[in-house]
């Protein structure tokens, strides 16, 4: 599957707590797949790709990413995004759903597993926020610029241009071969933030309301988590170190493996779909 073939068939959820655009695509029991800050659901087209066979595939855009809107007032707490897509759950029809988070959207997963632990059937995390590791070193900078307002005026003529896109001040910084990325996933990423007026405006929003203190406070709940886990991790991060995969290990009674990714970097569901997939199939098909 090419990368331009997921990201024009959105369609539009809407709920009492804000509308999601998502991709849906597959067969089977309901997969939820959800991505972190600056990218949108195009993240997993390769791992869709790999698992629609077994699963229906839901990819969501997170509240100000890719074609989902950002409302004034809307919560954007780990919470508030937990809480919306248990919402769209509702709107959808999903009673149970095999969790994947990456990134941000890992941590979202996290909090949604503690919140709503019937709503999983299975629950992946590969590198994501883990605990008080937000934000993480390397992205204190970023985090800084969106606090003092001047983020959107250094994002848009970066993402503006693709070989400033691919580098490390941008979205190359979470893959190991940024110059890889083709046009059309320059497009499918950076394309709906520049065609919103408001959309890096968004993403200052998005990431000034995030704390760690939510993360930290679900800890208790993630003690206390069954359900069936699965921690897939890449080994060559920047942002997330292999300890927080084993944090969650001993942290979550239901995790049953963490598996290594040797070299991966952050973004690797994109640039390496068949490390998720393999794993991913294995797990699911133990727990169908």
């Amino acid at each position: 599957m090419d990368a331009t073939q997921l990201s024009p068939d959105r369609r539009h959820v809407t709920t009492p707590l804000g509308e999601l655009a998502y991709i849906d695509v597959g067969d089977g029991p309901p997969a939820l797949f959800v991505h972190g800050v600056f990218l949108n659901g195009h993240l997993w087209h390769g791992v869709v790709d790999g698992v629609r066979d077994l699963r229906r595939c839901i990819a969501v855009d997170l509240p100000g990413h890719g074609a989902s809107p950002l409302a004034d007032g809307q919560d954007l707490s780990f919470a508030g995004h937990a809480d919306l897509l248990a919402a769209a759950c509702d709107a959808l029809g999903l009673d149970t759903v095999d969790l994947v988070g990456n990134d941000t959207g890992g941590a979202v997963a996290q909090v949604l597993a503690a919140r709503h632990p019937d709503r999983l059937r299975t629950l992946t995390l590969t590198n994501c926020d883990v605990h008080s590791n937000l934000p993480p070193e390397a992205f204190k900078p970023t985090v800084e610029l969106a606090e003092a307002g001047q983020l959107a005026d250094v994002l848009g003529p970066i993402l503006a241009d693709p070989d400033s896109a691919r580098g490390p001040a941008a979205l190359g910084g979470g893959f190991e071969r940024p110059e890889a990325l083709t046009d059309d996933d320059l497009r499918a990423y950076v394309g709906p933030v520049l065609a919103r007026p408001d959309a890096a405006r968004d993403i200052e929003r998005f990431l000034v309301a995030l704390r760690a203190e939510e993360l930290m406070g679900v800890e208790p709940d993630l003690a206390k988590l069954t359900v069936p886990t699965l921690v897939v991790w890449g080994t060559g991060d920047p942002f997330f170190e292999l300890s927080w995969a084993h944090w969650l290990r001993d942290t979550i009674p239901g995790v049953e493996a963490v598996v290594e990714v040797e070299g991966a970097k952050l973004f690797f569901p994109h640039e390496r779909p068949g490390d998720l997939v393999a794993p991913l199939r294995r797990f699911w098909q133990a727990h169908s």
